[in-house]
């Protein structure tokens, strides 16, 4: 019966050296996987196996692949993580804060799944990448509109390559809610307004980094071996619908 681990698998996790990405380089480490972390500049607390590079750069992701080719001799998974994108409403912000953001959010796990794709095409067991995408894709994204219409395009992505790289690899996505990460507070505020936000989820809270890294896990595991294409929904259940808070009817009652 196969199972989660990743013994033996090399693993790249890009921008893995903290919030979700450190979450999930820290499950696929504890489950066996030898992890590569990448990220523009190296934290204080690096892990072994930190590459620096920023994946909006050809040269660059170029680079970091053939150095993983060179120091481990193949690469199993990718975990496409890096990304991102402050407040900013649409009608103020430049061209070129756009241009930043769709190139971080979707350009740039394109080009590293294309050199990772060119890798593992070549190994007999083929290989997996998880993009690691957002419910912003999939809902109305105010003040973050350039980056919820990146990561339609990250979920939209993923199905495509997927079908052009079957067999060989397989290519899905997470569709992430809201995490608790050391930087929360600059989503959310105060660990009150932390805890007032979870409840707007069914589930009751904020997701935890490492839960993240167990969906991303399974999708990269045996246990998905006829899972490609596919867009996993890891919310808590989503978001409870704003007219419940106005409406003066008790839907807690049932005949």
């Amino acid at each position: 019966m196969p199972d989660v681990r990743q013994d033996g698998a090399v693993v790249l996790v890009t921008g893995g050296v903290r919030g979700v990405g450190a979450g999930i380089a820290r499950v696929f480490r504890e489950n066996g996987a030898t992890v590569v972390t990448c990220a523009r500049n190296r934290p204080e607390n690096a892990e072994s196996g930190f590459i620096r590079c920023d994946v909006r750069e050809p040269d660059q992701v170029e680079h970091m692949l053939q150095q993983v080719l060179d120091e481990h001799g193949r690469l199993d998974v990718l975990v496409n993580n890096a990304g991102g994108a402050p407040y900013a409403p649409a009608a103020g912000a430049s061209p070129r804060f756009h241009d930043k953001v769709i190139r971080l959010n979707l350009l740039a796990p394109l080009l590293v799944a294309q050199h990772a794709n060119a890798v593992m095409q070549r190994q007999d067991s083929g290989g997996s990448i998880v993009m690691i995408s957002s419910v912003s894709g999939r809902r109305p994204s105010p003040g973050t509109a350039a980056y919820g219409a990146a990561k339609a395009g990250l979920d939209n992505l993923t199905a495509s390559l997927a079908v052009e790289w079957a067999p060989k690899v397989r290519v899905n996505a997470l569709d992430v809610g809201m995490v608790r990460t050391e930087s929360g507070e600059l989503h959310y505020g105060s660990e009150a307004a932390v805890a007032a936000v979870g409840k707007t989820v069914p589930l009751g809270r904020l997701a935890e980094p490492e839960e993240i890294g167990n969906c991303a896990l399974f999708l990269a595991s045996p246990l998905a071996s006829y899972v490609s294409g596919a867009t996993l929904l890891v919310h808590g259940g989503g978001e409870l619908p704003a007219f419940l808070a106005a409406t003066d009817v008790n839907h807690g009652e049932h005949e």
